[in-house]
C-alpha cells in the first residue's frame, strides 16, 4: 500500500510520480491497459500503449474505444497537470474523430494531450493517437469541468 497522498500533490506532481513510481496498488485504466507515461509536462501529456488481441472490435482490429480511452486520459491528465493540489476535473464532453484502424498485433499507439484553456470552472484539450509509423488513427478534443 502506498503511503503517497495524491491529494496534497498539484496536479502536475502526481502525474509525474505515477510516471516515475509506477503504483500497482492504486486501480486505473491506465494499469488495466498498459498505459506508459512517456512524457509529462504542464499541459501537456504523451501516453503509449501496445496493442493486444483482446483490444479487437468484431472486425477484428482495435476497438475504437481503446483510442478514446488513450485520447479522454491524456487530454484529462494533461489538464490535471495544471491544477493545484487537492482540485479534480472530471470530462463534460469527449468528441472524437477516427481516421483509421489500428492493429492487434503489438503495435504501440501514442496519445498526445495538451491543454488549450485552463480556467477557474472549465479546461479544453486536444488530442492525437498515432500508430507506430506516425499514421493518424484518431483525434479528439475535451472539455473538463474543475471541481
Amino acid at each position: 500500500m502506498t503511503t503517497t497522498d495524491p491529494a496534497a500533490m498539484t496536479g502536475l506532481e502526481l502525474i509525474r510520480w505515477v510516471q516515475t513510481e509506477r503504483p500497482t496498488d492504486i486501480p486505473s485504466i491506465g494499469h488495466l491497459l498498459g498505459m506508459r507515461f512517456d512524457e509529462v509536462a504542464h499541459g501537456r501529456i504523451v501516453i503509449s500503449l501496445d496493442t493486444r488481441p483482446d483490444f479487437a472490435n468484431p472486425l477484428g482490429t482495435v476497438h475504437g474505444g481503446i483510442a478514446a480511452t488513450l485520447l479522454d486520459s491524456a487530454m484529462g491528465c494533461a489538464v490535471h497537470t495544471t491544477l493545484p493540489a487537492g482540485t479534480g476535473y472530471t470530462t463534460l464532453e469527449l468528441k472524437v474523430n477516427y481516421i483509421r484502424a489500428a492493429r492487434t498485433d503489438g503495435q504501440t499507439l501514442t496519445a498526445e494531450g495538451t491543454v488549450i484553456h485552463a480556467g477557474r470552472r472549465t479546461a479544453t484539450a486536444e488530442g492525437k493517437v498515432l500508430d507506430d509509423q506516425g499514421k493518424l488513427i484518431a483525434h479528439a478534443t475535451t472539455t473538463c469541468m474543475i471541481l
